[in-house]
């Protein structure tokens, strides 16, 4: 049986260890860093600059404690966009957790990291103005978009070798036909193999300088 015990990183925010894969749901170099230069900076940021769309979609593998959904709930009330997120979870986090997590702490966006927990799963909920929010509770194997097509998708799924099954070229290529005509993939992983088959996708894949604490991460792009 799995256990979630808090941890505090690199650079004083919480993250999560799963004691059962024996893996953190955010770097131990700094959880906050992390998602903000993966998901935000060279994903939502890089996407928003090169089209300036005004309305964008984003599917996230891997809700876990909400932290890439909340700093991208402050990113588009920056940008003035409105965001309509999807994310995917089999295992949500139980209401004695979550409140403990200190990202929100002082911050003018805490009680939205609230109404981000306390939304139904299942449905989508407006949780500002510029910000849907639709928690899947289903495995990726498992979701059908129904001819959805996603601008971005954060991949924040546990390491490869702790979930390998979300990792396989037939998953990742379910997630590949998800993108719109100029979607953007983003991950933290930069392992050979992901590349490999990203580019068998017809993907542009790029291999980025990583967060403190990893050489590389990896974005791919429809061409």
């Amino acid at each position: 049986m799995s256990k979630i015990e808090l941890i505090t990183t690199g650079d004083g925010s919480h993250s999560l260890l799963n004691t059962a894969l024996d893996e953190t749901y955010h770097s131990r170099h700094g959880a906050l860093q992390e998602s903000k230069y993966v998901f935000i900076k060279q994903g939502l940021d890089f996407f928003y600059e090169k089209i300036q769309q005004k309305t964008i979609s984003i599917l996230e593998v891997g809700f876990g404690t909400g932290l890439n959904a909340w700093l991208t709930l402050q990113r588009a009330q920056e940008l003035n966009i409105s965001v309509h997120y999807t994310t995917l979870e089999t295992f949500p986090l139980p209401s004695s957790v979550w409140p403990s997590l200190n990202y929100a702490a002082e911050s003018s966006f805490e009680n939205d990291f609230l109404k981000l927990h306390q939304a139904a799963w299942n449905k989508a909920e407006v949780i500002t103005p510029f910000f849907t929010l639709h928690k899947v509770e289903q495995s990726l194997q498992d979701f059908e978009a129904s001819g959805k097509q996603f601008d971005i998708v954060y991949f924040d799924a546990f390491a490869p070798n702790k979930q390998p099954e979300l990792w396989e070229a037939p998953i990742l290529g379910k997630v590949a036909g998800m993108l719109s005509s100029n979607g953007v993939f983003v991950t933290y992983c930069a392992k050979g193999q992901l590349k490999r088959d990203l580019k068998s996708f017809d993907l542009e894949v790029e291999s980025l300088p990583g967060p403190p604490g990893k050489r590389e991460m990896v974005r791919a792009s429809k061409k």
